[in-house]
């Protein structure tokens, strides 16, 4: 096992981890809201990045400990992993040649402007975190991608997706007020789609093949 090979599975666990997470939704969208207005930015992505973080090696961890006790799995893991993924890039196609612009057209806060509610903020992207069944769909493909990396590679592929989550959240939150424009057009969201489509059908197809 050599450096290249640390690499390119944290690399892989990236670019997955980033297109499983960036595409229009409720908690993106929050996040995007929150970012326009200033309101609470710093824990608002530290909660998102840190709750992905536990999910990641909780999907690292379980598919581990299913592997261990049934080598067979890879194969099956593999296939069901590529299943996952290329679906995926189907309805980020279907978003792209149907998009929908981002309703975030609130102004920023004034400073002698009320602020919402820290604990309230905090309840409110920790219910769309944990309470989106996709979440969890999610976090099987990124354990099941990482098992067939290999148990020395496994880790390094969810740091990867760790890693991409923080710099999704964190360009999200902090740099929302530079693209109130751009996203409220669908064309942004269509071109944003179209990417996390064909990402997810090479990475598909990356697994089937053996890649």
């Amino acid at each position: 096992m050599n450096f290249p090979d640390f690499f390119h599975s944290a690399g892989l666990g990236m670019a997955t981890g980033l297109a499983l997470i960036v595409a229009i939704g409720a908690q993106n969208a929050f996040v995007l809201r929150q970012g326009i207005r200033g309101e609470h930015i710093v824990p608002v992505v530290a909660v998102c990045a840190l709750s992905d973080a536990v999910l990641i090696a909780a999907g690292v961890l379980g598919t581990g400990a299913l592997i261990t006790a049934a080598p067979a799995a890879v194969v099956v893991l593999r296939y069901v992993g590529a299943a996952f993924l290329v679906t995926y890039g189907i309805m980020a196609a279907r978003r792209a040649l149907r998009p929908q612009s981002l309703a975030a057209t609130d102004e920023p806060a004034h400073n002698g402007g009320a602020k919402r509610n820290l604990a309230a903020a905090v309840t409110t992207v920790l219910a769309l975190t944990w309470l989106n069944p996709h979440v969890y769909l999610d976090i099987a493909l990124l354990g099941s991608i990482a098992s067939a990396q290999g148990a020395q590679l496994q880790w390094w592929f969810g740091a990867g997706a760790m890693l991409g989550s923080i710099v999704w959240f964190s360009s999200l939150g902090f740099g929302a007020r530079f693209l109130r424009g751009f996203f409220a057009r669908p064309l942004s969201w269509r071109f944003l789609d179209g990417g996390i489509a064909v990402t997810m059908v090479a990475l598909g197809t990356g697994l089937v093949l053996g890649a």
